[in-house]
């Protein structure tokens, strides 16, 4: 039962479309010793900033019923560390392109922090995140409005040479219309979602369970959303998607991209299981002998 997993994001070739979340796998280091990476499709690897970032005050995790909420705040190590010392380490575990996570607080932190990721040989595609819900001014700021969101991506394409996905946040009234400006802009691929704004409070303390108040609510609860906006968005637009959003099983990866995503993000899950990316993958052929799919590309964006 052979069967072809392989998928392009503009250009670039995976061997399977299933990918790490970025800040759900760090650069690789910890789950290197947990299986052979190189049977992922890529890796996006944790948001990177122009300085190093401790995060957030603790606590910063809460758990839900079906997810989590994290208020980690992009912590760290900042892009010229990123370059000189975690991507080198990455290179050796895994050997594949990468996907560059670039998150800011600023228009030049964006395109500084872009120039300098797009020159690294081993990146594939630049991730650029504006959608991120655990910082203030930054990140989810720029992702809520859709001309911040193509002035980043315009920003951002004239530093570079590689594809430049934008990373769009679900907390908005009308994503397809984020996901239109950003594609306007010259984005070449989105990538969507990210996490939704979310908050526990500890009724016996009566008071937040996460310092931070409210944080980014994942795991496979959000999965309906995650496929109702990939769908959205891939009827409105013509570039490809990387769809994420509560991603657990083989099945609902091939749901998201019958959807409309050329590629699925893993992110949660990995939280919960460490071998979720490398069951979901070697659970793929068969969930494909089942529906009667030869090729996974086959089905890309399939529903109507």
């Amino acid at each position: 039962m052979v069967k072809d997993l392989s998928t392009t994001l503009c250009g670039v070739e995976l061997d399977n479309p299933i990918i790490p979340a970025s800040g759900t796998f760090g650069f690789g280091e910890e789950m290197s010793a947990v299986y052979d990476l190189d049977i992922l499709g890529s890796i996006s690897f944790k948001g990177t900033t122009r300085e190093a970032r401790f995060g957030n005050p603790t606590p910063r995790i809460a758990e839900c019923s079906s997810g989590m909420i994290n208020s980690v705040g992009l912590q760290n190590p900042g892009i010229d560390t990123v370059i000189s010392r975690e991507l080198p380490a990455l290179r050796e575990r895994f050997h594949k392109p990468i996907i560059a996570n670039i998150s800011g607080f600023s228009l030049d932190e964006y395109c500084e922090c872009c120039a300098k990721i797009d020159k690294e040989e081993q990146v594939g595609i630049i991730e650029v995140n504006v959608s991120c819900p655990n910082v203030h001014n930054g990140g989810m700021a720029f992702g809520t409005s859709a001309e911040s969101a193509a002035e980043v991506t315009r920003a951002v394409k004239a530093v570079t040479t590689k594809p430049v996905f934008i990373k769009l946040s679900p907390n908005v009234t009308d994503i397809v219309a984020i996901a239109r400006a950003c594609e306007e802009a010259g984005a070449d691929g989105l990538t969507l979602i990210n996490t939704m704004l979310g908050m526990r409070i500890d009724i016996a303390r009566r008071r937040p369970v996460i310092a931070n108040k409210m944080g980014g609510f994942s795991g496979r609860a959000i999965f309906p959303v995650a496929v109702r906006m990939v769908y959205q968005v891939a009827q409105a637009c013509h570039i490809p998607i990387i769809g994420c959003g509560g991603v657990a099983t083989a099945e609902d990866a091939v749901e998201m991209m019958m959807a409309g995503a050329s590629a699925v993000q893993v992110g949660a899950e990995n939280l919960r299981n460490p071998y979720a990316c490398k069951e979901i993958i070697e659970a793929l052929p068969q969930v494909m002998e089942r529906l009667g799919i030869e090729r996974l590309s086959d089905i890309i964006g399939c529903v109507k």
